[in-house]
């Protein structure tokens, strides 16, 4: 890719004709479990899957909720949802009835896609009356004997064309509003830095739903290459796609980087040239790790945010010199670090990372107070000026430039690489009766990152406390599951009378004991 990449943006579902104005469109650029779309496919596919959108929901900006695993819709449905002038929702699989039924009508879903066996587990109610459900194949094999074609949008790359659903360190997930412009340019962003050609083959194990796993897609495409979706159920599954499909790039968060280190790759890593990290910081340890298996390949530590896309990478070049680092800020991303003061922090000065420029979402959808505590006017200091991200998370910048991270100010749990709502797990137990108080907790795990603690009160019966997880179950997907739910009698309060926090969390963590 060109040192410097073209800051102008498109419309987004224009990443499907790239490849083909290049002369290159019978290059692969979907492997499929039972097909191989190149990437002349790929532009046939989403033109066609784009008409049928636009056909059955014939309102510009309308919402369309998908909901299954990795496949050919989840892939195609963010360029022809784009195509069609309408808004892509992506659904978590992970995700149960509870929380997509808050997506659904958060969002005003029109339409529902998914997997005939999750559409079985909504309840009545889960869905608004005017979203019809449909089933993933139905969708497809409609789309595709219509075949109706749609032709490249012409959107301004300023129009709303997806909402990401990411759980905020209070209440129910809130929907990330992202534009043509913030999704174009992440792709052109990342492709740029991590060096990708038409050759390249990237691995999408990461969600769909996930703004780092939806950019396994989009950067490979801008570049040309190509993508083969898994949804893998051990780790040795990544491996062995890594040698059946000469897989050159694999993304991953910190606790699949663990798994991914402690089993046997052999010849199965040969093809890999790059490998990137975010959702999580890496320890010395597991960089040395994977540097040591994987010593052909270049490694990315990343950090992002779902309201800005990515902010920082450290170049491979200094992964062994500043393991601990998160680098500096990528293509299109202007980061400063803002002391107490609001000025910009002096060299080694601790202060609140804020993130400007055009890959700024623009804000939570249908909830301007939590817009306006996160989406702010950028420091007077920028470049860029607008509006800007405070994160809430304290970093320094040290002489050299480069980034360095202290600290969350929120209370926001991070395990396994998924961001989750501590006031979703608590509000599920309380939910259930048998308790009368809960706080949710994220406790350093090795593995982890963070093991989610649920500290309760509430019945003393044996028999009732056992209830609770399989209730907790039911309610919450597997990765919010409590590693440990801990009963008592009372909960510490603080000097204004307001459950201790801190010190439940100190207490679980064995700090101050």
């Amino acid at each position: 890719m060109s040192d410097q990449p073209d800051p102008t943006p498109y419309p987004l579902d224009h990443l499907a004709e790239l490849a083909g104005a290049k002369g290159q469109g019978e290059a692969p650029a979907l492997v499929l479990r039972d097909a191989v779309l190149n990437h002349d496919g790929l532009r046939q596919r989403v033109d066609w899957l784009a008409g049928w959108l636009a056909r059955e929901v014939p309102v510009k900006g309308a919402r369309v909720a998908s909901w299954a695993a990795k496949g050919e819709l989840t892939c195609l449905l963010p360029l022809a949802a784009a195509r069609a002038g309408l808004v892509h929702v992506p659904i978590n699989p992970l995700l149960k009835r509870a929380q997509v039924a808050h997506i659904l009508a958060d969002s005003g879903a029109k339409l529902l896609m998914g997997t005939p066996s999750r559409l079985k587990s909504l309840e009545a109610g889960d869905v608004p009356k005017d979203c019809p459900r449909l089933e993933e194949q139905a969708a497809l094999d409609a789309a595709f004997e219509a075949a109706l074609s749609h032709g490249p949008s012409a959107a301004d790359p300023d129009e709303l064309c997806g909402i990401l659903y990411t759980s905020g360190s209070t209440g129910r997930p809130k929907g990330v509003m992202l534009s043509h412009a913030n999704l174009w340019l992440g792709a052109v962003s990342v492709a740029n830095y991590l060096k990708m050609e038409a050759g390249d083959v990237t691995l999408a194990v990461l969600p769909l739903s996930f703004d780092y796993g939806q950019n396994q897609l989009f950067s490979t495409w801008y570049a040309g290459g190509s993508v083969v979706p898994l949804d893998f159920l051990f780790p040795r599954d990544v491996a062995k796609a890594c040698a059946k499909h000469g897989v050159t790039t694999l993304a991953a968060v910190p606790p699949l980087w663990v798994q991914l280190t402690e089993i046997e790759w052999a010849e199965a890593s040969a093809s890999l040239r790059r490998l990137t990290n975010s959702g999580g910081a890496l320890t010395v340890d597991l960089v040395e790790d994977l540097r040591a298996i994987f010593p052909q390949a270049d490694l990315y530590p990343m950090y992002g945010l779902t309201e800005a896309f990515r902010s920082t990478y450290l170049d491979p070049t200094l992964v062994e010199t500043h393991p601990t680092s998160m680098g500096t800020a990528i293509p299109f991303a202007e980061i400063m670090v803002i002391n107490d003061e609001g000025e910009v922090a002096a060299p080694d000065e601790e202060g609140e990372l804020v993130h400007c420029g055009p890959l700024v979402a623009q804000g939570y959808w249908q909830d301007p107070e939590r817009t306006a505590e996160r989406f702010k006017p950028a420091p007077k200091q920028s470049a860029y000026g607008g509006t800007a991200v405070w994160s809430g998370d304290r970093v320094k910048r040290a002489g050299n430039g480069l980034l360095y991270f202290v600290g969350r100010r929120d209370a926001m749990i991070k395990s396994a690489g998924n961001r989750i709502s501590p006031q979703e797990i608590e509000d599920a137990a309380i939910a259930t009766d048998l308790v009368a108080e809960a706080v949710a907790l994220g406790i350093p795990d090795e593995r982890l990152g963070h093991a989610v603690h649920l500290v309760v009160r509430g019945s003393s019966d044996e028999g009732e406390q056992t209830k609770l997880p399989k209730l907790l179950l039911k309610e919450l997907p597997n990765f919010m599951q409590p590693q440990a739910i801990h009963w008592r009698e009372a909960m510490p309060l603080n000097p204004n009378g307001k459950i201790d926090r801190t010190a439940l969390y100190r207490e679980l963590a064995g700090e101050g004991a």
